[in-house]
């Protein structure tokens, strides 16, 4: 199989070439092993695309295939190319792969021997740790790490146990790989071995980087002591491992606080803050963001110095980061915030303003930036007066009113309308008369939101002016009084000459009380020329639930108009007629994508049982969107068919489809939906969002994962385990104590360090019988370590 020297169109297509030897080679799989010689020659593809292809062909083709290709490792490693593919195609075979490669372990090539533990190791296989094990006390080097790498990928006492040997083997090149590998294994039994390197300097900072990565709470006191006496890097080591602990921790038991507790039970949290501020010089991004984390936590008067330095720096990470560590500090950082604030520029008040306290104290200096040069800034003051919620900040706010920049006007209007006070309705009425035509807008909308019936004049004006905008505004407000005339005044509007005023009163009316002479309005915009004037009287008629209407809205589903098809669709999902009901279902095949996915609400919002079998089909849509809608709709159905459906949708191809119905099934009750989502535990891609899903203390959620972990292996054990964790209560408490002693062997491993966490007597009570009972060797290790012994 040759390529042909010509070149696809777009790096990611195949060309023409590549896609005829592609489907020579499905042709070659589909005949079987008489095709094994020519798809092994397959490996030499130029093409990437044919060697996928070949590799995925002479996977499946399983035990045949692996020893032509064990004779490709052995005999034919003048190709890099070939021999990775090789590697790949053993990796994936569904063959006896391990009974004809672990022979290949005695070759006199070490490449030989490296490339046989990469396929052991990324196996997995439990069988393959013997040989591996005894490869990692081989002659060469590079067959002993291999064999180190690969004893961290399948993880279990035994390669622990090899690995913690290696540590003792006196040979550089492989004690760090064996560090490495034990971080990253997770294994609790791991950590007083990286301990005792701290105080070796030649391996100390590698040992504190696994120890972050180990996750576990038992390293935390020696690497909060590193940050007391270590050099610049050992304090900035200490800081990312501490912080790899805490997220560790957080994604285990969920709201973990061993290490913050560990840094502030310190002898001198200022001699912690002081040298935790010295080591930021130097510091790459991750360490400073690191180090800025650990400032917030132990707080003290050199905290909030250090983090304000790291607030101007290039990287927006490391930015933010410190942004949030001055939030951790709290009251304590509030002075030196504020003094910040009044002498930095728009830069810095853009990071700072979201971290001023609510504290009248405050309102000042955050005022002061109203007048800042950047719109940002000016809006952000506007959030930030808002969340203090200080009235006194009101008359400040109306001079906002007439900024140049959208956003601000925005942002001051939501402002004043949070913060309301006894002179807001004056000095809302008083610029409410303005000649600036801004000034008026805005101040209208301030009268609409609160709805003073002391206002209902000044939008009575507003609705005689020549300025369609002014019109809008006091349109919008008017259903919010209660006053015969503002109902008079949206009726009068309804009949304007202007299509936008026409429009914009059809829109209000929907707000009011479902009367006569409202409804006929309405019903009359239904015929006017405007397609927005008949978009939103239909809308308004659905938002009534005026079901004498549903004929005449019905007449509009083939309207010239896309927008008013759209809302003959909203407005019938509001009705409850046979009439209303055929129409969505019609709607709901319509060649019109807004049209179907709006009739799809409809129906769903309806739950008809039988617009149940419209609702499946359109999950099984071309169109992402449309599936994404059809899936919220059959989400609200209670049968059979809603379960199955969303657990195929969780393996759609597209990302928003995937994600929404992972949270449809996160807030389903019953044990049957708990046990769909843990089938879903497997995709990695998903997996920590259905983690987050298990939290939730559903109604059969707890029996849904005890029963899960009575099964669960090495990968889906700490996951079932975090879930019990993360939703810190009381029968979650007691289910990880019950899984301790019901659970699989993985999941009483990954329960045991769960369990310690609670601190209770209980708890204590459980590991200490664990480790001394629980039949599996395993476990009892756990427990032991756990315990803290």
């Amino acid at each position: 199989m040759t390529a042909s020297s010509s070149a696809p169109s777009h790096p990611l297509a195949l060309s023409a070439d590549d896609r005829a030897q592609v489907e020579a080679v499905e042709q070659l799989a589909r005949r079987g092993t008489g095709s094994l010689e020519l798809l092994v020659a397959g490996l030499d593809a130029p093409s990437w695309a044919v060697r996928r292809a070949v590799v995925g062909a002479l996977a499946r083709l399983g035990t045949p295939a692996v020893a032509p290709l064990r004779d490709v490792l052995s005999h034919r490693r003048d190709s890099e190319a070939r021999l990775a593919a090789a590697v790949e195609a053993l990796v994936a075979s569904s063959g006896d792969v391990e009974g004809l490669l672990e022979p290949l372990a005695e070759d006199p090539n070490p490449a030989v021997v490296c490339d046989i533990a990469q396929v052991l190791g990324r196996r997995r296989g439990r069988r393959s740790v013997p040989l591996l094990a005894r490869l990692t006390v081989h002659a060469d080097d590079n067959v002993a790490v291999a064999s180190i790498e690969a004893l961290g990928r399948i993880g279990g006492g035994a390669a622990v146990d090899t690995l913690l040997a290696a540590l003792g083997s006196g040979n550089f090149f492989r004690i760090f790989p064996a560090i490495d590998v034990l971080g990253r294994c997770g294994d609790p039994i791991v950590v007083p071995a990286l301990l005792g390197l701290l105080s070796d300097p030649f391996y100390a900072l590698e040992a504190t980087r696994a120890l972050g990565r180990t996750g576990q709470e038992a390293a935390v006191p020696a690497l909060v002591g590193l940050l007391r006496r270590g050099n610049d890097a050992l304090v900035r080591g200490a800081a990312v491992a501490l912080v790899d602990i805490h997220e560790a921790q957080v994604q285990r038991f969920g709201g973990a606080r061993a290490v913050q507790g560990a840094l502030r039970s310190d002898a001198d949290v200022t001699v912690l803050g002081r040298r935790l501020s010295q080591a930021i010089s130097g510091a790459d991004s991750a360490e400073k963001a690191a180090l800025s984390r650990l400032l917030g936590w132990v707080g003290g008067p050199d905290a909030a110095g250090g983090l304000l330095k790291l607030l101007d720096g290039p990287d927006p990470t490391v930015a933010r980061a410190a942004a949030s560590a001055l939030a951790d500090l709290g009251s304590d950082a509030d002075a030196q915030i504020l003094a910040a604030l009044r002498d930095g520029d728009s830069a810095r008040r853009r990071v700072l303003l979201p971290l001023v306290g609510r504290k009248a104290v405050s309102v000042p200096d955050v005022m002061a930036c109203l007048d800042d040069r950047d719109a940002s800034v000016r809006a952000l003051a506007a959030d930030t007066l808002s969340r203090i919620g200080d009235a006194t900040a009101v008359p400040a706010l109306f001079t906002r009113l007439v900024d140049e920049d959208p956003r601000v006007v925005q942002a001051t209007v939501g402002a004043i309308q949070s913060l309301g006070s006894e002179q807001t309705e004056a000095l809302a009425l008083q610029a409410a008369r303005s000649p600036d035509a801004r000034l008026r807008r805005a101040a209208l909308r301030i009268i609409a939101y609160f709805g003073y019936p002391r206002g209902l004049d000044v939008l009575l004006q507003a609705m005689r002016d020549s300025d369609e905008r002014l019109r809008d505004a006091a349109i919008y407000g008017l259903p919010y009084i209660e006053d015969p005339r503002a109902v008079d005044a949206l009726l009068s509007a309804a009949a304007h000459e202007s299509e936008r005023t026409r429009a914009a009163a059809m829109r209000a009316l929907g707000q009011t009380e479902k009367e006569a002479r409202i409804t006929s309005t309405l019903l009359g915009g239904l015929n006017d020329r405007d397609p927005w004037v008949r978009y939103y009287a239909c809308q308004s008629l659905g938002k009534l639930n005026e079901e004498a209407a549903a004929d005449a809205i019905v007449a509009l589903a083939d309207d010239d108009a896309g927008q008013v098809r759209v809302a003959v669709v909203d407005a019938l999902a509001h009705m409850h007629t046979e009439g209303a009901m055929a129409a969505l279902r019609r709607a709901a095949t319509s060649q019109d994508a807004d049209v179907r996915r709006a009739a799809l609400l409809g129906l769903g919002v309806a739950r008809r049982p039988d617009a149940l079998p419209v609702l499946l089909e359109a999950v099984g849509s071309e169109d992402a969107a449309t599936r994404l809608v059809a899936l919220s709709a059959v989400a609200e159905y209670d049968t059979p068919e809603t379960l199955p459906a969303l657990l195929r949708a969780a393996s759609d191809r597209d990302d928003s489809v995937r994600n929404a119905a992972v949270g449809f099934l996160a807030t389903r009750p019953g044990v049957p939906a708990t046990q769909a989502l843990v089938t879903l535990l497997g995709d990695v891609t998903l997996r920590e969002r259905v983690v987050s899903a298990l939290a939730l203390p559903m109604e059969g959620r707890l029996p849904g994962l005890l029963t899960a972990l009575e099964v669960s292996d090495e990968v889906t054990s700490p996951l079932l385990v975090a879930a019990l964790a993360r939703m810190r209560r009381a029968d979650a408490r007691a289910a990880l104590l019950q899984a301790l002693v019901s659970a699989s062997p993985a999941g009483r491993r990954a329960a045991a360090p769960a369990v310690a966490a609670l601190s209770t007597v209980e708890a204590r009570e459980a590991l200490e019988h664990g480790s001394t009972h629980d039949e599996d060797a395993d476990v009892r290790r756990a427990c032991v370590q756990a315990l803290g012994r």
